[in-house]
């Protein structure tokens, strides 16, 4: 949990002098988002608020946000836990996920498409890769397709997204082999870029729709396997 507020700390900066629910809101499902905080994990409103500099009741509104978005929980006389998801969960993120980002890649217009920071997106996945740092190639995939996503140029589109690559990131913290969950997608990633960038998007929302299935079956054995366990 040092770690986590230490970050948190520098995150401070970002609230201004003007801290809001929404502006702590934001922080913390990016940090649930990046891995900061795994699933299960206790939230102390006196150790987040006293690194974040806000108001105890700024925080519960906070959580509160978080909290309809699903990626926390408030459990009775116990307190505010990042949440744990089901299998059901995980499937109607995939479900979430083809509709939305297919429907992105489909609706874009005649090419060449704005693809800088889907390609640094790609990068960052290979710099992960270099350093064998599977859980940074997981954080490089979600930034690739909240990069792609972005393509829409829809802030509401934008705003849908997050808490779902964030939720996505709960259920990456299962998986007891991250290089086996995480590497086989980074080619995929790049086939995907590569046909955007030949100006192919109907190629590339075929990739993409099979990355997502074979994704969520391999995510989903993983859920078998070590949540849904007897």
């Amino acid at each position: 949990m040092a770690e986590q507020l230490s970050g948190l700390a520098d995150d401070r900066a970002l609230l201004g002098r003007t801290s809001t629910a929404e502006r702590v809101s934001d922080i913390l499902r990016s940090r649930i988002a990046e891995g900061y905080f795994p699933p299960g994990t206790r939230l102390s409103e006196d150790s987040i608020g006293g690194a974040l500099g806000v108001s105890r009741n700024t925080l519960r509104e906070a959580f509160r946000l978080l909290t309809h978005e699903r990626l926390l929980v408030h459990e009775l006389n116990r307190g505010v836990f990042v949440r744990v998801l089901a299998v059901e969960d995980v499937e109607d993120i995939y479900r979430t996920r083809a509709l939305v980002e297919c429907a992105v890649v489909r609706g874009l217009g005649k090419p060449p498409y704005a693809l800088d920071a889907l390609a640094e997106a790609v990068v960052e996945g290979q710099r992960a890769v270099r350093e064998g740092d599977w859980k940074a190639l997981g954080t490089a995939n979600i930034h690739f397709h909240r990069e792609l996503v972005a393509l829409a140029g829809s802030d509401r589109t934008d705003e849908l997204m997050r808490s779902v690559f964030a939720e996505l990131r709960l259920a990456f913290h299962v998986a007891d082999d991250p290089k086996a969950l995480h590497e086989p997608y980074l080619a995929r990633n790049q086939q995907i870029l590569g046909a955007l960038q030949a100006g192919d998007k109907g190629e590339a929302e075929k990739l993409l729709a099979v990355y997502l299935r074979d994704s969520l079956e391999r995510v989903v054995d993983v859920y078998l396997r070590r949540v849904s366990a007897p």
